[in-house]
């Protein structure tokens, strides 16, 4: 681990305080937890975690029409209305 200082407000500071005597934790692993969260939430999907996902659903849904695939167009006008 690298061995840092930082600045929090003073609201920052209270909250970080409760938050680890909430979990029994240090501070210092209640902002690494937060920075842990904000990194894997600012993560794009990896082009193969996409593809997968996108096969994922392949026959998941079904419908009673056969063209779907040529009508497409229809179907979502009639389902939304024309705009």
């Amino acid at each position: 681990m690298v061995r840092t200082q930082i600045q929090l407000r003073e609201s920052q500071a209270a909250f970080v305080k409760e938050v680890a005597a909430e979990e029994n934790i240090s501070m210092s692993e209640v902002i690494r937890t937060a920075i842990e969260l904000l990194r894997e939430s600012r993560q794009q999907p990896s082009r193969r975690e996409l593809m997968l996902r996108s096969l994922e659903v392949i026959g998941k849904y079904s419908d009673s029409a056969d063209d779907v695939s040529i009508r497409h167009d229809d179907y979502l006008n009639e389902a939304f209305g024309a705009w």
